[in-house]
């Protein structure tokens, strides 16, 4: 994905300044996610499925999916809104238990305005041979910081 115009008229961000953002956040490093795609109203990251991660009958844990959701989501929005930005508040809709090799969260800006926007997102549990299953869903409001 390409980089977009912010609402302010900033300059736009980049996947590899976005990048950094992520990387600089030690909860991030802690599960391993990485931003896959970041511009044009979109985000992506991605989170290796690891033992540490699953809760107690063998799925991934719903605080790690509500994490991608909640990262997912603010991302997305930097695209239209730039860096200093914050979660006013999200939904996740469990689907099924999340289980495979990686998790990858898509989210989309579905409208936005120069001070917030509103997304949604997708999280898929990806198998070994590379299939996602839709294992979450999510909505939020992310608002710039005061």
């Amino acid at each position: 994905m390409g980089a977009g115009p912010l609402a302010d008229g900033g300059p736009p961000l980049d996947l590899r300044t976005a990048s950094k953002t992520l990387e600089a956040q030690p909860f991030s490093v802690l599960l391993g996610a990485r931003l896959t795609a970041f511009g044009d109203g979109g985000a992506t990251i991605e989170v290796d499925v690891r033992e540490e991660l699953r809760q107690q009958n063998g799925f991934v844990h719903g605080g790690v999916l509500a994490y991608l959701a909640d990262n997912a989501v603010t991302f997305a929005a930097g695209t239209v809104l730039g860096p200093a930005i914050l979660t006013a508040g999200f939904a996740v809709t469990y689907v099924r238990p999340a289980s495979g090799v990686l998790l990858r969260a898509r989210a989309t800006v579905l409208t936005s305005t120069r001070s917030q926007a509103v997304c949604s997102c997708e999280i898929a549990a990806v198998d070994e041979s590379g299939a996602e299953r839709i294992c979450a869903t999510a909505q939020g409001t992310v608002r710039r910081a005061q």
